[in-house]
């Protein structure tokens, strides 16, 4: 016979875990003493949100299921944040929570909250364990559901009577998994996928609008197959970033509320939109009655639930985006004559491009116009969000998937530094760069602990100026500049890495740039680089709430 809390770990050990990023607890310390002899790395953060960020950050630079663990109550209600986080950009992840013995529950028993009831609006699924029996199922469907279909988060809930009851010590589990009612379309409908070919042979002016679900499905090298032999240009969301290498002649950048003037100008005169994994999100479409109005919709996307949801769509496409592009692809007979809408929208890249004053004063997007230059593609940037993540999203290029991280439907602060935790252990081999704003980074400081106790070689950039920025900017455009809470007092960030054993810089000239960043990436443990940056920097294009996308502010007009 075996504990329960040993058949857990060896159910993790079969689905190839080998990190868990998590905060010990009194109804889980029977996992923790099973973990404590086992093949599986544990990092020990210093607030639960930062473990299920971090699991996250590792799902979106590995494309593995990234794992979080939890005590039951506060430890498992800190969680929340982060598993809603996963959850609004689809990520795999399988958080373990503890929970009071059985004989306890509803009883309001000491730490007892009701953690599958409270997640269940934001997890693909969930289990209330009540049974050591059931672990090795349960442990098998929660991976196969966080990962198939489209991805999502899977918490586990182990009541302290589960961890230590006994099993059989040979249990046989299934080798495959099969849950009715889900069932999820991989393969698209080969009528739908001829009709959208019709539709591309026909189109003048079409445009791809790609997201997340394109890196997601690992359909990066489809669609640069597809965009380059129909010749057709692609435009990416703030998830999709990556997808396409951001200096290939034929992307346009991102697009919405902080996209390129040329991307938001073609969506709005193109006559075929091919929406590739995306949502339709409202920080992309702007005034949905103006988004695209004189185009055919192709939607292709795993979730039949978004085609139709906030556009309507005239060929969807339900099934995985990458297997769907190689069914286009492979029965592409002929394309439009798309040179003259390529070469206008060129003429618009080349009128609008993205520029801010260039003085002698510094500047965040010069900050992270260094960075690319610096890393060339080849590293992982994470961001924080406001300001900050438009910047990045902006003035950094990227040019290959799962090298850019960031929270984007939650929008989540303090998501960028665990996050990073994550990716690091997800892919060692390569620089970790934090962008950060000096808010945003003080939601989760506490993790500078985590990166010096485990050397972890994160670099956090902190485009520090004093300001809830994007929250500042809105109050600056639209309510006379009246900052009501959203300055911040200075904070010497420096002092306090060095207090946890890291090292920084605080930088306040342009001039220091360049040989600071070095430094930090040079550098083989975490540092911190504190920008001091002009306070009221905007993030410019910007479409105000309500305007449609080529109605922008901040720009120069056609």
């Amino acid at each position: 016979m075996k504990t329960g809390a040993r058949t857990l770990i060896e159910a993790l050990q079969r689905e190839g875990v080998d990190t868990i990023f998590g905060y010990p607890g009194g109804v889980v310390l029977p996992i923790y003493d099973e973990l404590y002899d086992s093949s599986i790395r544990h990092i020990l953060v210093r607030h639960e949100q930062a473990a299920a960020h971090a699991a996250d950050g590792y799902a979106r630079a590995s494309g593995r299921v990234g794992v979080c663990l939890a005590t039951s109550g506060p430890g498992a209600c800190n969680l929340v944040t982060g598993i809603a986080t996963a959850y609004m950009d689809s990520i795999p992840v399988v958080a373990l929570t503890g929970q009071v013995p059985t004989g306890l529950l509803g009883n309001d028993a000491f730490q007892e909250s009701d953690i599958t009831g409270i997640t269940m609006p934001v997890t693909k699924h969930n289990y209330l364990v009540k049974d050591a029996a059931d672990i090795d199922r349960v442990v098998q469907e929660a991976f196969y559901v966080a990962r198939t279909g489209r991805p999502g988060p899977v918490l586990v809930d182990l009541p302290k009577d589960v961890s230590t009851g006994r099993v059989l010590e040979k249990t046989p589990v299934p080798e495959t998994v099969s849950l009715r009612g889900y069932q999820p379309t991989y393969q698209g409908h080969v009528r739908q996928i001829d009709k959208a070919l019709d539709l591309i042979a026909k189109a003048e002016r079409p445009l791809v609008y790609a997201g997340g679900g394109v890196v997601l499905s690992g359909a990066s090298a489809e669609l640069l197959e597809f965009i380059e032999t129909a010749a057709v240009p692609v435009t990416t969301t703030l998830m999709g970033l990556g997808a396409v290498p951001g200096d290939h002649p034929l992307n346009l950048g991102m697009l919405g509320m902080h996209g390129t003037q040329s991307a938001n100008y073609a969506v709005t005169e193109c006559d075929l939109l091919i929406a590739v994994g995306v949502r339709f999100d409202d920080r992309v479409t702007g005034k949905i009655e103006t988004f695209a109005p004189n185009a055919a919709v192709i939607h292709i996307d795993i979730d039949p639930a978004e085609i139709g949801k906030n556009k309507v769509v005239d060929v969807p496409i339900v099934g995985d985006v990458r297997a769907v592009l190689q069914a286009l692809l492979s029965r592409m007979q002929k394309r439009g004559d798309t040179t003259s809408w390529v070469s206008r929208i060129n003429a618009w890249k080349a009128q609008y491009p993205l520029g801010y004053r260039d003085d002698d004063h510094l500047r965040p997007q010069y900050v992270v116009e260094q960075l690319s230059d610096l890393l060339k593609g080849e590293g992982i940037v994470v961001s924080e969000v406001g300001q900050n993540q438009m910047w990045t999203a902006l003035y950094y290029c990227f040019k290959k998937p799962r090298t850019w991280i960031t929270s984007g439907g939650l929008g989540t602060m303090g998501y960028g530094f665990p996050a990073a935790i994550g990716a690091h252990y997800a892919r060692p081999d390569l620089p970790v760069v934090d962008i950060a704003g000096d808010g945003s980074f003080q939601m989760n400081i506490q993790e500078l602990g985590t990166v010096a106790q485990y050397n972890i070689p994160v670099k956090v950039v902190i485009l520090n100026n004093m300001y809830l920025g994007m929250v500042r900017q809105w109050q600056e455009l639209f309510y006379d500049r009246r900052y009501s809470y959203t300055e911040l007092p200075p904070v010497d960030f420096v002092k306090i890495a060095n207090a946890y054993g890291v090292e920084g810089l605080m930088v306040d000239e342009k001039a220091g740039v360049r040989e600071a960043l070095e430094t930090a990436l040079g550098t083989d443990g975490p540092f911190v680089l504190d920008f001091r940056v002009e306070r009221e920097e905007n993030v410019f294009p910007m479409v105000p709430a309500g305007a449609a996308i080529n109605e922008m502010i901040g720009v120069r007009q056609p």
